[in-house]
């Protein structure tokens, strides 16, 4: 992704992507413009060939064209309206797209620093906004494309009115975009504000249970609703921004168009147009209302959009957490793991293996150690200083993606998603669902029912283990598991150590966790301290060895 991607590109990739309906949505509006400036010509027309002669029959030609033209320009309006909008909506959905493919990347680096509301303000709303573009564009033409006309006709009527109407029009939309700037800083900020506060009400929600549990419901309203207000008082000032630009533009338009009306009646008063040209003069100075309030609003939206477009590129444009690889996996893979003097956050000359087949524990005094380890495994991030290897093939000089695919990395706070347990464990599975979800002590749990957003109809428990499950089912080659048992009970908890033991026989497996259970099943245990492997043995041997271990996972 070019890190140089700005909200300019943004918006120009919004419409250039959906050129075809914004090209056709253009043509048919300024179409239908053509039309609506036609009809004052054609009254004009009438007045002066078939009212002013008293001529019946003409009147009625006239009044048939008339007729035929409001015909046509409503279809054209129609088609146009259509082709624009399917083309908002299709750059809306383009840009979503692209969000969640950048915020999917194996790369990472674009949800770093934002909470997951925000970013689904940023790929609803603001991709929304962007893709309006497209609708302001074939609306802006189209009434470029009136005034023209208009001018024409007002030169040929009379030259200082099409004077004022080409050298006005420029004035005003000049005038539009420099009140534009004020909505478009403040229309930056609400969407700020906006994003941030669904993000807490999103995290407040996720929370909900634990908040209840430890009685700090109150001091999360109070929290929600000083953020709320911060973003109802940026919404208010855009609000305010909007009505003033608005306000401003609509009365210097409606100075503009009485000023033209003055001139074209003090002609037809001195006898230098017709009375049909000055009911023409009139009928197009009121027409134009219309047109210049769409440039005010195209103004505005082209405002919030470009402080959209912003918010966008600055996701996209977020830097790679990691950098690509360009290196092949060895195959097959065996599943040999190895960690040779590792710096990373709080790891500090780490060395760790973990050989093909082998179910090693991995107990750190200080859970930071745990954090480190996980990220470097999962290739979230790489080491300062040392290597990570898979089967002698060092993970910088892979894709992240194909480490993901390799070594599975289930953390301890692992979502569900919306469905039932077995849709959640069938999702990547690569072994039997129902042999997972046994494996994982979830095999109570009704497999068919809902379990809701982020799995929230279940006890924290079943979440758990059916997050576990999901993580046997993929079958990884490695599989890196922090503590999966902490919310069951200790029979629960035996039966799961027995049961991923055998369910990933032959597979290497890594357990970071002080449970006792857990850590009794496996072949060895490391033990972490100050950022080391200070000792490994197997579990038994450790207890007897180590104070700190035994502390840590008997207390």
């Amino acid at each position: 992704m070019d890190e140089a991607l700005t909200g300019r590109r943004v918006l120009w990739g919004a419409v250039r992507g959906q050129w075809r309906d914004v090209a056709v949505s253009s043509v048919l509006a300024s179409g239908h413009q053509i039309g609506e400036t036609l009809v004052p010509v054609l009254i004009g027309l009438a007045v002066d060939r078939a009212i002013g002669r008293g001529d019946g029959g003409a009147l009625l030609l006239w009044l048939a064209v008339l007729a035929a033209v409001y015909l046509g320009l409503s279809w054209g309006f129609r088609l146009g309206a259509g082709a624009g909008e399917r083309a908002g909506a299709r750059a809306a959905h383009g840009l979503r797209t692209a969000l969640v493919r950048r915020v999917l990347d194996p790369r990472g680096g674009a949800a770093d620093g934002r909470l997951p509301g925000a970013l689904a303000t940023i790929a609803t709303e603001d991709a929304r906004r962007v893709g309006a573009v497209n609708v302001a564009v074939f609306a802006g033409v189209a009434a470029l494309v009136a005034i023209v006309v208009a001018a024409v006709v007002l030169l040929r009527v009379s030259l200082p009115l099409g004077l004022l109407v080409l050298l006005g029009t420029p004035a005003l939309l000049a005038a539009g975009h420099l009140l534009s700037k004020p909505l478009e800083r403040r229309s930056h900020a609400e969407q700020e504000r906006a994003a941030h506060a669904s993000a807490v009400a999103a995290d407040l929600i996720g929370g909900l249970r634990v908040l209840k549990g430890v009685g700090a419901e109150s001091a999360a309203v109070r929290r929600y609703r000083r953020i709320s207000g911060e973003s109802l008082t940026a919404t208010v000032r855009a609000a305010r921004a909007e009505a003033w630009q608005n306000g401003t533009v609509l009365a210097l338009t409606g100075t503009f168009i009485a000023v033209v009306a003055l001139i074209g009646g003090r002609l037809a008063a001195a006898g230098d147009i017709s009375l049909g040209d000055l009911v023409t003069a009139v009928g197009l100075a009121l027409l134009l209302l219309g047109p210049l309030q769409v440039l005010a609003w195209v103004n505005t939206e082209f405002a919030q959009a470009r402080a959209s477009a912003a918010r966008i590129a600055e996701v996209l444009a977020s830097p790679a957490a990691v950098p690509p690889g360009d290196a092949e996996p060895a195959r097959p893979v065996r599943g040999h793991v190895r960690l040779t003097g590792v710096t990373c956050g709080t790891l500090r000359g780490l060395d760790l293996e973990a050989r093909p087949g082998e179910l090693v524990g991995v107990v750190a005094a200080d859970p930071a150690d745990a954090v480190a380890l996980l990220r470097c495994l999962g290739r979230e991030r790489d080491p300062d200083e040392g290597a990570v290897e898979l089967d002698g093939v060092r993970l910088t000089s892979l894709d992240p993606g194909d480490v993901r695919r390799e070594i599975l990395v289930a953390p301890h706070d692992a979502d569900l998603f919306d469905g039932t347990p077995l849709d959640n464990v069938s999702a990547a599975a690569r072994l039997d669902a129902r042999a997972a979800l046994t494996a994982a002590g979830a095999d109570d749990v009704d497999a068919a029912a809902p379990v809701g957003e982020g799995g929230r109809s279940l006890s924290g428990g079943q979440r758990q283990r059916v997050a576990l499950a999901r993580a046997l089912a993929a079958d990884a080659p490695v599989l890196v598991l922090h503590d999966p048992t902490t919310a069951v009970d200790a029979v629960t908890e035996a039966r799961i150590a027995e049961g991923i033991r055998a369910l990933r026989a032959g597979r290497t497996t890594i357990v970071v966790t002080t449970s006792p259970a857990l850590l009794a099943v496996t072949d060895r245990v490391v033990l972490l301290a100050g950022g080391r492997a200070i000792d490994t043995a197997p579990h038994a041997e450790l207890v007897d060895r180590h104070d700190d271990y035994r502390t840590a996972v008997l207390a």
